[in-house]
């Protein structure tokens, strides 16, 4: 399998999901938790301020728009195996974490990939946000070496409004997974960031080491 094709079903589904994330948040609910485990294998906190979205029917629909899209079967299947495991909301900001099982696709990504799996995912959010030139580095968790995109965006249906926009996205042995925020401010950012990661057997860590970007840009 194309290595292209394998990473369209995250970044077509990336890319509806940030369109459609303001009419998901319709239909939040208050979370009750802040630590949210993932059975591939890591697990993602948030404040218990930040509202949890029900976001089955939005990737629903996502999905069934990415698959009207596909070039290729191998992209349908993508997308049908692309998870979300947590969509969370708080005054105008998003977070988002996706994953693709491998056993689903039956193959998994390598370190070396990474790179480029991170920036055809990102270029998923180009479709519905006007972006700036973006920064990108790599860097260590634990065991696990992570890619990550930060760059401003503008939703194409309204120009009144600017994020900022951050994807990091690391390989499990299970899974590739990706966390995005659409930030409205700066605190909103470093919610992102400072979320407390555990990736299978590591100690817990922030998701974005606050020295990530002093990194040589990858």
């Amino acid at each position: 399998m194309e290595f292209k094709a394998r990473l369209m079903g995250m970044k077509t589904v990336i890319s509806v999901l940030a369109l459609t994330s303001g009419v998901m948040a319709m239909a939040q609910t208050p979370a009750d938790r802040r630590t949210f485990t993932h059975p591939l294998g890591f697990s993602y906190a948030i404040p218990g301020d930040w509202e949890v979205v029900d976001s089955n029917a939005g990737l629903n629909d996502a999905k069934q728009q990415a698959k009207e899209t596909a070039k290729s079967e191998e992209e349908k299947k993508g997308v049908g195996c692309v998870e979300v495991g947590l969509t969370a909301r708080h005054e105008g900001s998003v977070i988002v974490e996706v994953a693709m099982p491998f056993d689903c696709y039956g193959q998994s990504f390598t370190d070396a990939e990474l790179p480029s799996f991170g920036k055809g995912v990102a270029e998923g959010i180009q479709s519905s946000f006007t972006v700036n030139e973006p920064v990108t580095t790599r860097y260590t968790l634990g065991t696990h070496h992570l890619w990550i995109e930060r760059t401003k965006g503008t939703p194409k249906n309204d120009s009144t409004h600017q994020y900022t926009v951050e994807i990091a996205c690391g390989l499990m042995k299970k899974a590739a997974v990706c966390w995005m925020t659409m930030a409205a401010d700066d605190g909103a950012l470093t919610i992102f960031e400072q979320g407390a990661v555990t990736l299978e057997d590591d100690a817990p860590a922030a998701l974005v080491p606050v020295t990530a970007f002093a990194a040589k840009p990858m």
